[in-house]
């Protein structure tokens, strides 16, 4: 009988409890996997869509103002705002 099942390599990782804690938060069910946990979590760290050249230039203007020392700092906007 010949099986259609692709055998996928799997290791052991060490983790703080910490972390394990915070994992086992993230479960979308009591039984879901680390492992479903874990690439979730990849899935949602790694943008495929690269940056445009529009939002590029955006960037770059951003931080040559920011260099000029063109900002408002957030102690400013609070007081502006009347934030405590």
């Amino acid at each position: 009988m010949h099986s259609n099942i692709t055998m996928l390599a799997a290791t052991s990782i060490y983790i703080r409890n910490d972390l394990k804690v915070q994992l086992n938060s993230l479960k979308k069910h009591p039984k879901e996997s680390y492992n479903d946990v874990i690439e979730r979590l990849l899935k949602l760290a790694i943008d495929d869509e690269p940056l445009g050249e529009e939002a590029i230039k955006g960037l770059e203007e951003a931080l040559e103002e920011i260099k000029a020392g063109m900002f408002i700092s957030e102690e400013e906007i609070m007081k502006k705002y009347g934030v405590t």
